[in-house]
């Protein structure tokens, strides 16, 4: 077969499952892509507490109903590549997936990818008439920026930091272990939040509950966030 004609009966094929899924579920979406380190120090008992973390958000989810059908996830994997392990789903078709670790730590390039996700679907919501709240992005590091060029980087903090004075983006960063806090601080708006452990499955616990709050919510309506038992500042 043709590669044209393939590659439109494969967009064709995606527009339709689409509109087929705004069309079973068309409340509105509280979109959340999670961007991971994966990079080579995540190995051992961060990456097996983070998979287990996982595993208790989609739990969590699931015990709102509302939550289960409004929530989406979306996860990117940044190491010495930039991986999308999950594109958006509702947390009802959300199947944790086991993560591994190695490599560097390309985060500028997998903060450019979590902002492009949140672009295109906030296009395809808007082509479809779905109403939505504002997205988040959840960077999880135990690191900062390690193997890509230093202007990369800044390029990846100017955006976001552009995307979230403009409401486009709610980008939350946490440091676990020997995160570089600073280097944090310096990319995000929001002041980073320091992991306490290996607290990942209360962390994960507490991202639900706050999905779940704002996924209650009315569109743009201001809510008040659980308190952060997991981490500090």
């Amino acid at each position: 077969m043709d590669y044209n004609i393939t590659k439109n009966v494969m967009n064709d094929t995606l527009v339709l499952d689409e509109l087929v899924e705004f069309a079973e579920n068309p409340e509105p979406r509280c979109p959340c892509v999670l961007l991971l380190d994966t990079s080579g120090s995540m190995q051992g008992a961060a990456i097996e507490a983070l998979n287990q973390g996982l595993l208790s958000l989609k739990d969590e989810l699931m015990k709102n109903s509302i939550a289960a059908r409004r929530v989406e996830i979306a996860i990117v994997t940044f190491d010495s590549h930039i991986n999308v392990v999950q594109d958006f789903v509702t947390a009802d078709q959300f199947n944790p997936p086991i993560l591994t670790a190695q490599g560097l730590t390309s985060m500028g390039a997998g903060i450019h990818k979590a902002l492009d996700m949140v672009q295109e679907r906030k296009s395809l919501y808007r082509a479809n008439g779905i109403a939505y709240y504002r997205p988040w992005v959840f960077m999880i590091t135990d690191g900062e920026p390690q193997g890509e060029l230093d202007h990369l980087v800044e390029q990846a903090a100017l955006r976001l930091q552009g995307d979230e004075v403009n409401k486009r983006v709610a980008f939350f960063s946490v440091g676990v272990e020997n995160a570089n806090m600073t280097r944090l601080n310096q990319i995000a708006v929001r002041t980073p939040l320091k992991l306490k452990g290996l607290n990942f499955i209360e962390m994960f616990v507490w991202l639900s509950a706050s999905m779940s709050a704002v996924s209650h919510s009315q569109i743009d309506e201001q809510v008040a966030l659980p308190p952060i038992g997991w981490g500090s500042i």
